[in-house]
């Protein structure tokens, strides 16, 4: 049976647009109220409105979730690109003042930025955009476009992957690797090789490893760098932060392969020893990925050119890395 929804356009506060967005993307009214600075018993009277206005439930209760209907699914995307085009009009699509932004950004990206980006960016919000908020996230990796699309984050740091063609990017950075090990590790220590030298292949080959994988596989793109040349090494451990992975190698006679500048920002406080590898690995690019409906909003791109600036002096084409 075709149901046809009658919206009422003299009764519609566009305001409660706002509601409805923050619903769609929290599914709580709760959530929702504090997303856009309502209590929940506001967002709940505009809830009433909206269903009064646009003739539909808009969302039905399941157990503790609110499950929006098939009428609000179908507004999601179009009310929020509305929401965002209105909101880049209104801006004036050109002048940002940081300084009195009170806007929230939620970032996609590993602990990686955690140690190599979020120390940078605090100071430089704390200058210049104290109201501002910044939410480091990093879940399902495959999800990122879902999260994009539904603005669940703003803005994904990632290596190269496939991506729609509304999903804007830019290259951040190249990053080279290193072998990282503890500072009591007991093959090395036999073999006599000091730090910054390159781990001989048969010896590398020998000593378990540990693997960063958010997804805990066992094979990684180092497995695969070592397959071109016919080794093969055994990974022992996988661990989903690369932090982590620092943490297991500093206590145990594992060996691991990191990213270049973060195993030397880690190398001194989790007493690890860092080494050439045997193989080659070319350098990996990074990039910021973000919806091309962000691509003019002052402060989004505001924020873009920030974290760009700040990742520059990791780029390993420019700056390469000396080990020893």
């Amino acid at each position: 049976m075709l149901v046809i929804t009658v919206v009422n356009f003299r009764t519609l506060d566009f305001n409660l647009l706002r509601v409805l967005d923050a619903l769609l993307r929290e599914r709580s009214t709760t959530r929702a109220g504090e997303s856009i600075g309502l209590s929940q018993p506001a967002v709940s009277a505009a809830l009433r409105r909206l269903r009064e206005s646009l003739g539909d439930p808009l969302f039905v209760r399941q157990g503790n979730a609110m499950v929006p209907t098939a009428f609000a699914l179908a507004l999601e995307e179009p009310l929020r690109r509305a929401l965002d085009l209105l909101k880049d009009v209104l801006a004036g699509g050109g002048h940002f003042d940081p300084a009195g932004s009170e806007r929230s950004f939620r970032i996609f990206g590993s602990d990686f930025y955690s140690e190599m980006l979020m120390p940078g960016l605090a100071e430089r919000l704390s200058r210049l955009a104290p109201r501002m908020r910044l939410q480091l996230v990093y879940q399902d990796e495959t999800a990122f476009v879902r999260q994009l699309s539904e603005s669940t984050v703003d803005m994904a740091l990632l290596p190269p992957r496939e991506t729609p063609d509304w999903v804007e990017r830019e290259l951040a950075f190249h990053s080279s690797f290193v072998a990282i090990a503890g500072k009591h590790n007991a093959a090395i220590a036999r073999a006599g090789i000091p730090a910054g030298k390159e781990i001989p292949i048969d010896l590398f080959c020998d000593i378990p490893h540990v693997l960063f994988s958010p997804e805990g596989n066992l094979v990684g793109m180092e497995d695969r760098a070592l397959a071109k040349i016919g080794r093969q090494r055994r990974v022992a451990l996988t661990v989903p932060e690369f932090y982590g992975v620092g943490r297991v190698v500093a206590q145990s006679q594992y060996l691991a392969i990191l990213p270049a500048r973060f195993a030397l920002s880690l190398s001194e406080r989790l007493g690890l020893d860092v080494y050439a590898i045997p193989h080659e690995m070319p350098l990996a690019p990074q990039y910021l990925y973000w919806h091309r409906r962000h691509s003019a909003d002052p402060a989004h791109r505001w924020m873009r050119e920030t974290i760009l600036a700040l990742l520059e002096p990791l780029d390993e084409l420019r700056h390469p890395v000396t080990l020893g």
